[in-house]
């Protein structure tokens, strides 16, 4: 019984409060108040949660290799990634390579305090870290307080990078421009033309790239955009909202042939709020989205997506990372990792 797995009602009841609660908190984080989440989250890490089992102390296998008093490296986020994330395998796989070095990983989740005062959190320990890696915080100001703190940093995914934005550190992405490119290619070969984009392009450098991407295809196919034909609100507005979505889609001038979404949860919002509308996918209009999420494949249709190869990016994030600490001033790395189309049932008629 020692050895007994923690349940999600074992950190309901460590907590007092409802399993239900504990679900929602780590599957849709957005559904619970930002206290009660980190609560959860928190609570999850220190009973070893399987969903939280990178947090845990390193086992004997992975002692020390290198003799090290500073070594923990700090994960940042904002909004710590849910099961069908990419980022869960890729902090998988990044916690294993560097217990192969000797170092645990420690987790802060950065709260929108830190962010307006430009301030580590008060539980972080510099003394006692070697290096940083931050996935999907994408805080401008923050991403370049923490570029100015003299220690080895790491950038999964940034803010939408504009020219005169100069980040100081490795930045790693998953490659966008072909998959997008040849995915959306296809279909124009097809003969869909009237092809929208949805999500806000610059929610982050990704989401932008995705979009410039779909630029060019429209451009080399002497197709014109029409911006009003997309949806391209602010990420601030609740696009997982499916009353929000559909009321959106009605206020478009045209259906279109082809929803491109910026990523999965996007493509998933869209197919539900077409549903609704009792618009069919793909008799009516196709849809394409990102991420390879596992909720790509369980919902009807199954999505054309582009698989995002997680599991390699952690060992990749890590190398990156070890290698900045042992050479702190060679030259910054921008690293792409190769993604793949998947076409699937929302883009077959």
């Amino acid at each position: 019984m020692a050895n007994k797995k923690p349940t999600l009602q074992d950190v309901a009841d460590a907590l007092g409060i409802s399993r239900n609660t504990v679900s929602r908190a780590l599957n849709n984080p957005g559904t619970v108040s930002e206290a009660t989440r980190d609560k959860i989250f928190q609570k999850a890490a220190e009973l070893g949660y399987k969903q939280f089992n990178l947090f845990q102390a390193l086992p004997e296998a992975h002692a020390p290799l290198i003799s090290n008093s500073t070594n923990e490296i700090a994960f940042f986020t904002q909004s710590f990634p849910g099961s069908s994330h990419f980022g869960t395998k890729l902090l998988n796989t990044f916690q294993k390579k560097i217990g192969d070095f000797g170092y645990k990983l420690s987790v802060y989740i950065i709260r929108d305090t830190e962010i307006e005062q430009q301030c580590f959190p008060t539980n972080f320990n510099m003394e006692h870290t070697s290096g940083i890696i931050c996935l999907e915080l994408f805080s401008e100001s923050y991403s370049d307080f923490l570029c100015k703190q003299n220690i080895p940093l790491l950038l999964v995914d940034t803010v939408f990078n504009h020219n005169d934005l100069n980040l100081q550190a490795d930045l790693l992405y998953m490659e966008n421009q072909t998959s997008v490119y040849l995915m959306l290619k296809e279909l124009v070969t097809k003969g869909y033309r009237n092809i929208s984009f949805i999500g806000d392009r610059f929610h982050c450098q990704s989401f932008y790239e995705r979009w410039k991407t779909y630029c060019a295809v429209m451009a080399d196919y002497n197709i014109s955009i029409n911006f009003n034909n997309s949806i391209l609100d602010n990420d601030s507005n609740p696009y997982g909202d499916i009353n929000w979505l559909t009321k959106r889609i009605q206020r478009l001038p045209v259906l279109p042939d082809v929803f491109f979404c910026a990523n999965d949860y996007l493509a998933i919002s869209a197919i539900k709020a077409l549903k609704a509308l009792n618009i069919s996918v793909p008799e009516d209009v196709l849809i394409c989205g990102f991420d390879d999420a596992p909720e790509s494949v369980v919902i009807e249709p199954s999505i054309t997506t582009v698989h995002i190869p997680s599991d390699s990016m952690g060992y990749i994030a890590a190398d990156l990372l070890m290698t900045r600490i042992a050479h702190p001033d060679m030259p910054y790395r921008t690293t792409y990792v190769k993604t793949d189309i998947i076409f699937r049932d929302s883009t077959h008629k």
